[in-house]
């Protein structure tokens, strides 16, 4: 029974840490991103965010936020929410869902306590900056 379950697999979704400068201030704030590398839309797209992990040897877990996106186009992408630097610190997860067409897909990403940061960069699909990209 449980083998006859369908679990499809993700791909063509990534999640972007991106640090871009505050206009006022000067400074670096980061931002996560949700990018749709599909050819195709994806719809009804739920994203829970949470950190946990240990700061000063004490045990931290963060609220978890949801956040709503009713369609991410093909090859396109969306802001999520920003991300503070003192969660850096922690291990942050991230679990998406989504609907393509009538068929649901779920995938979590976890950026790994101190990952976040301007020595781990790389280019970003589609947009025209620099983040932490986990696929």
């Amino acid at each position: 029974m449980k083998e006859d379950i369908i679990d499809p697999v993700v791909e063509d979704i990534a999640i972007a840490a991106v640090p871009e400068q505050n206009e006022t201030t000067g400074e670096d704030e980061w931002f996560i991103y949700l990018i749709n590398l599909k050819s195709v839309d994806i719809e009804n797209v739920i994203i829970a965010s949470k950190g946990y992990g240990e700061i000063e040897k004490e045990k931290v877990e963060t609220s978890q936020l949801r956040h709503y996106v009713e369609k991410i186009p093909a090859n396109g992408f969306a802001k999520v929410e920003p991300i503070m630097d003192d969660l850096f610190g922690l291990s942050n997860q991230y679990w998406v869902s989504f609907y393509v067409g009538k068929e649901i897909f779920d995938k979590k990403y976890v950026f790994v306590a101190e990952s976040i940061q301007s020595a781990n960069l790389s280019q970003v699909p589609l947009m025209d900056k620099k983040g932490v990209l986990l696929r």
